[in-house]
């Protein structure tokens, strides 16, 4: 059996969440290089693996040759997970897991882009589909860009690196991620002694609308909702606060733990049954082992629930 070369985060706590057994069907929504993957197939469970990224076709060869007859890759992002379950023609969905953003993997191929820390084209395209990091940086007006920059890197000088991108790309486009950085790093005076490198929140920003990240994590939180059946169990690990905020206010919508209205403006009788309940409260983060073997836990969260026989919810307009 070949080993996944990047060990998965909170292997053993979403083990625990999913609970797989011999001939449930699990749905492992982003598959990377098939940790979690080969974890539930060792139990006996049959996985669907989604992945959006052509480059981990390798990695799945191996599973199917190591597990012949109950493993499938589908080549899609999380939104198409309802129709890659249907497609297979499984009977019942027994859980589904997702490990949400961007994978050590990804970051440590510098052709992908996705690094300041090492020079390449300046992509950041999981799919290798539509526009690049680069098409955002030299084609973007100014308001576009830098709300992109606060909203999803938090980057309270969004302004200030906009304006230097726009300046810059005037003279010579963007093509090359060390290039990008330097730019954005000059924009706000320098490192300084900064535990983290100013061109940090930027990266992440840019690789967010890249690949419309959010806009997939509530697509995939939706389908998933609509594809598991009664007791079926979810799973979702998250890196980053804002996927976290989206998971989580998901979960409180949909287990029936939404706050309700004041006295003063009563929210109208919610006649929706809870479609899911929380495995646990809170989320579950690594333990101390975990953190001192591989660093990139530290702010990994997971947050699980069990799906009901209630009806799915319509998804806001």
């Amino acid at each position: 059996m070949s080993p996944a070369p990047h060990a998965p985060v909170l292997l053993a706590e979403v083990l625990e969440a999913l609970a797989p057994k011999a001939g449930d069907v699990i749905i492992d929504a982003t598959f990377g290089a098939g940790g979690y993957t080969r974890a539930i197939l060792a139990t006996g469970a049959t996985v669907i693996a989604l992945d959006r990224d052509p480059t981990v076709q390798p990695h799945a060869d191996a599973v199917a040759n190591d597990h012949p007859g109950r493993f499938t890759l589908v080549r899609t992002p999380f939104s198409g997970l309802a129709d890659a379950f249907a497609d297979s023609g499984a009977a019942r969905l027994d859980g589904i897991v997702f490990d949400i953003g961007v994978s050590s993997m990804q970051l440590d191929e510098a052709e992908r882009g996705f690094s300041f820390m090492r020079d390449g084209p300046l992509d950041m395209r999981m799919s290798r589909d539509g526009d690049s990091a680069a098409d955002i940086v030299n084609t973007w007006d100014h308001g576009p860009l830098a709300h992109i920059l606060k909203q999803y890197g938090d980057e309270r000088q969004s302004g200030r690196i906009a304006t230097a991108i726009l300046r810059r790309r005037t003279v010579q486009p963007f093509t090359r991620t060390l290039d990008l950085a330097d730019v954005v790093e000059r924009a706000l005076g320098g490192r300084r002694g900064a535990p983290t490198h100013p061109a940090t929140r930027t990266f992440q920003a840019l690789r967010i609308a890249v690949n419309d990240e959010l806009g997939e994590l509530t697509a995939g939180l939706q389908a998933a909702e609509a594809a598991l059946s009664p007791g079926g169990r979810l799973a979702v690990v998250t890196f980053h606060s804002l996927e976290d905020r989206i998971v989580k206010a998901f979960l409180t919508e949909r287990t029936g733990n939404a706050p309700g209205g004041s006295r003063h403006a009563p929210m109208a009788v919610e006649t929706r049954k809870p479609s899911f309940t929380l495995s646990f409260k809170g989320a579950r983060e690594a333990g101390e082992a975990e953190l001192a073997a591989n660093p990139r836990a530290r702010s990994a969260k997971l947050r699980a629930a069990v799906r009901t026989d209630a009806p799915a919810w319509k998804a806001a307009a």
